[in-house]
């Protein structure tokens, strides 16, 4: 009888455990599902978002698809399509260290990337004008986190607004997320906590150009457990994620 119990129970448990990961799975595809609907929106609208800075917090980290790296360790992935998938990687201050003072490299072409253009951006949060080029190659990693490592492949590299890189006023857009590492960094020097760090860029359809990304930073002290959103956008132009050309509004 008590044999019974114990594998009734064993049995009970490993189904709990199966029904568990289902509905976690379940949320995190229903948080990215509402995310990309989201990033449609203001991409569509030519909007700089929630905060007019081109990202917004969204909680806490999401790692679960984070997987198994060791410290110091990258992973960058292309989709089924050719186009720059995830990019993560476990941050160590030796990296971020290494990189103060210089780039470490020459930013990689990412694919699809389209003819670039001068444009004049306006940004409404600061009533200043951007005069330059529309696109970046962006780090989905950035070259002050990880060194030369972010330099090893094109798939750590997406087609990025100016304003999706730097926001409205140099502190928006990736480097918001970028900066929340680096301060992490500077407040503890030659710590051995690390930082897993994770980006993924959100395409609407076959488009080859990202809506935007979602960066999901977790220090290993819980110091740092965010998940921002970053919006691929310019105010004032209309934008073909296909083809990366637009249309001035």
């Amino acid at each position: 009888m008590n044999q019974k119990i114990k594998v009734a129970t064993f049995a009970l448990t490993a189904t709990l455990g199966l029904f568990l990961s289902a509905c976690t799975k379940q949320q995190t595809t229903q948080v990215s599902s509402d995310i990309k609907t989201q990033l449609i929106k203001y991409t569509d609208d030519s909007s700089a978002g929630p905060t007019s800075n081109y990202y917004y917090k969204n909680g806490t980290a999401n790692m679960s698809n984070f997987g198994t790296l060791s410290n110091g360790q990258t992973s960058f992935d292309g989709d089924s399509q050719g186009r720059t998938g995830i990019a993560k990687a476990v941050l160590t201050y030796d990296e971020f260290k290494a990189s103060i003072g210089s780039r470490q490299g020459t930013p990689l072409k990412p694919p699809f990337y389209p003819h670039n253009v001068k444009v004049a951006i306006s940004f409404s949060m600061t009533g200043k004008t951007y005069h330059g080029y529309l696109w970046n190659k962006s780090h989905s990693i950035a070259d002050s986190l990880l060194g030369t490592l972010s330099y090893t492949s094109q798939y750590n590299f997406t087609a990025g607004t100016r304003s999706q890189n730097v926001g409205a006023d140099q502190n928006g857009g990736m480097r918001a997320a970028e900066e929340i590492a680096e301060n992490y960094w500077k407040a503890h020097p030659n710590t051995s906590e690390t930082i897993s760090y994770m980006t993924a860029p959100i395409y609407k359809g076959n488009e080859k150009i990202p809506r935007g990304s979602i960066v999901d930073e977790k220090s290993s002290d819980g110091k740092i457990n965010v998940e921002l959103v970053i919006i691929n956008s310019a105010e004032g132009y209309a934008i073909d994620y296909n083809t990366g050309t637009y249309t001035k509004k």
